[in-house]
């Protein structure tokens, strides 16, 4: 299952991030990594953004970045 399709309220755990580059880079700068607990927030009335906690801070994510992101 990918981070956007995760439910709200719930907490996942990433287990592997699949975009290449840049785009993984960022994803990983934002301390988004193998192993890290994300607790979803909430979600824009319209889906996109998403808004998780990550390490202990607030993080706003694209729906499309958000999907290149394996969680279980």
């Amino acid at each position: 299952m990918t981070l956007d399709k995760a439910s709200i309220g719930s907490t996942v755990k990433v287990t592997k991030l699949t975009g290449q580059g840049a785009t993984k880079k960022r994803i990983m700068d934002m301390g988004i990594t193998k192993g890290c607990d994300i607790f979803i927030r909430k979600v824009a009335p319209l889906g996109d953004p998403v808004e998780i906690t990550v390490r202990g801070y607030e993080l706003t994510l694209r729906k499309s970045d958000a999907s290149f992101i394996e969680v279980e």
